[in-house]
């Protein structure tokens, strides 16, 4: 997944815990920046959950089939 932090911005209206928000002020956080990182984080960790459950099958027969059969490289030794 691309992403362009340098890409057009747009404003939003979000509802944060009033604590959790002074908390991230008084600490100096720049609040956008922190939510484009934690939004592109959970962007990438559920694009490969969905990849894992999308290729399970596929995975688990390349590796029965490595299982039975091995590998191109096995037994060549290493460059």
């Amino acid at each position: 997944m691309s992403y362009v932090p340098e890409g057009a911005k747009q404003a939003v209206n979000l509802t944060v815990s009033a604590d959790l928000l002074a908390r991230v002020r008084a600490a100096g956080f720049n609040l956008s920046a922190l939510l484009e990182r934690a939004l592109v984080e959970e962007l990438t960790r559920v694009k490969e959950i969905q990849w894992r459950e999308q290729n399970a099958l596929a995975v688990v027969a390349y590796n029965e089939l490595v299982e039975r059969c091995g590998t191109l490289s096995e037994g060549r030794g290493s460059l």
